[in-house]
């Protein structure tokens, strides 16, 4: 009985010394931080989405002095975001982030991109809601007189998609439409490079409808360029957007976010990491982000590395069906 009882002591603290050794040699792990000047990637040209987010992003951070050290943002436009995505992996350290958003997952998945298992998540910092834009004179009224029109004849309606079929925009959009009984894949739509290309498209007349993010919805609704017949949150926004119905007030269950997504190298360390969602964290919780967050309709979403992880984990299952319905996935 005395030999078992030395025995478990033994064990006991053998465990006790595995632990704290782990423990010192994880306070001996120096920290790390930035010590040349980051680099915070655009996927668009200069007046993009995330071009004009990055800007707001390090203007905040230079006068809350977040960090030592100069923040850039840079821009890496093309192939979808696919330049971007390269460069931050060639880099391969914690002095390079890029934005990423959602539509990285659906080019991936229709063969147009990288994966987002090829990166290091940082942190999710918001989502972005869509908006389904008309002209002001459109005989269109409103999300449902949308639908009724497309029930009648699918090809009634052209909408003008930015930038590419089964994305957040189109999201946005097509929904709904299949929850109505639409068959998506049957749909007019046309493509353009950005949101301001289609919106432009529509008031001159080119195309019916586009579905845009509520922020620039919202900026053309306040110049009386469009009338706003949905938006894909869960429950109505606020401000200029205070009138404008939801999808699921109209009967469809359509909810549309479009996450912000930072990303790093595959070949982030740990520290890196840890160093960054401190930064996001911080700067999640400053009453200037909170403000222009609430200016520009942004849902406050902030996840760590992990969370955004399996955010993107989640999302892309999600996506392989609805691109499954329309035919695109490969």
């Amino acid at each position: 009985m005395r030999n078992l009882f030395l025995a478990a002591a033994r064990g006991v603290c053998g465990s006790f010394a595995v632990l704290l050794a782990a423990i010192t040699a994880h306070a001996a792990e120096p920290a790390w931080k930035p010590t040349k000047p980051v680099e915070l990637v655009a996927i668009n040209a200069p007046g993009g989405g995330s071009d004009r987010i990055l800007r707001l992003m390090v203007r905040v951070f230079q006068d809350q002095k977040a960090m030592d050290v100069p923040v850039n943002p840079v821009n890496k436009p093309g192939g979808g975001g696919a330049v971007a995505y390269a460069y931050v992996n060639q880099q391969g350290d914690g002095h390079t982030l890029v934005l990423a958003n959602k539509s990285m997952l659906t080019n991936n998945i229709v063969g147009r991109g990288p994966s987002y298992t090829e990166f290091t998540p940082v942190a999710n910092l918001f989502g972005e809601y869509i908006s389904v834009t008309a002209k002001p004179d459109s005989p269109i009224k409103s999300g449902v007189d949308l639908i009724e029109r497309l029930k009648k004849d699918v090809n009634a309606v052209s909408l003008g998609i930015a930038t590419s079929i089964g994305n957040p925009n189109h999201q946005g959009v097509a929904i709904a439409f299949s929850l109505a009984g639409i068959d998506i894949k049957k749909t007019r739509n046309v493509i353009f490079p950005s949101g301001g290309a289609a919106t432009t498209a529509m008031m001159g007349g080119y195309v019916d409808v586009a579905p845009v993010t509520a922020a620039f919805a919202a900026s053309l609704l306040r110049n009386g360029q469009v009338r706003v017949l949905a938006v894909a949150a869960p429950k109505r926004l606020g401000g200029v957007l205070a009138d404008v119905p939801t999808w699921r007030e109209q009967g469809y269950d359509a909810v549309v976010s479009n996450w912000r997504t930072f990303l790093g190298s595959r070949k982030m360390t740990a520290a890196q990491v840890a160093y960054w969602e401190r930064v996001f964290k911080r700067l999640s919780e400053s009453d200037e982000w909170k403000k222009e967050l609430a200016d520009n309709f942004w849902s406050n979403e902030f996840l760590d590395g992990a969370q955004a992880r399996k955010q993107m984990d989640r999302d892309d299952a999600q996506l392989r069906v609805f691109l499954k319905e329309l035919a695109l996935l490969k």
